[in-house]
């Protein structure tokens, strides 16, 4: 079961990312050419949202499936000692539910401002923050590998 899980949560990885690519780029452009919002814009961000959380939920569920879990009885404090060990069990989990919390922020906030870009300008930043730290601790040798 945990490499079931593990590989839905690689390949929702893939989905997670052009979604949020896909928002966060389209937020950018429209609010330096201060378009206005539309229809598409909330259901993009609003996809992003959603398929975040849906990975999120997969990740939490792995984290504790995963054999890598039983390296906390192990090394104890020396997860932090190990470079491999601290990303899987501290950095990723930690970077990413910061991000997926920094999308739910900006999504709600996004939906209170009354213009236009202000709501585009609140996405573009929330979102491409996020996008950030996703990108900083995707364990890379591995999933590309």
């Amino acid at each position: 079961m945990g490499d079931i899980i593990k590989s839905l949560h690689s390949y929702w990885a893939y989905l997670v990312l052009i979604i949020l690519v896909l928002a966060t780029v389209n937020a950018l452009i429209k609010t330096f050419g201060d378009k206005e919002y539309s229809a598409k814009d909330f259901r993009i961000s609003l996809f992003a949202l959603i398929v975040s959380h849906i990975q999120l939920t997969i990740g939490l569920i792995l984290y504790f499936v995963s054999p890598r879990f039983e390296l906390w009885s192990e090394l104890g404090g020396g997860v932090m000692g190990n470079s491999l060990a601290r990303l899987y069990l501290v950095e990723h989990p930690l970077i990413n539910i910061i991000g997926v919390a920094l999308i739910t922020i900006g999504y709600s906030k996004h939906k209170k401002k009354l213009s236009s870009n202000g709501k585009l300008k609140t996405i573009a930043i929330f979102y491409t923050i996020a996008l950030l730290l996703f990108l900083s601790r995707i364990p890379w040798s591995t999933w590309l590998g």
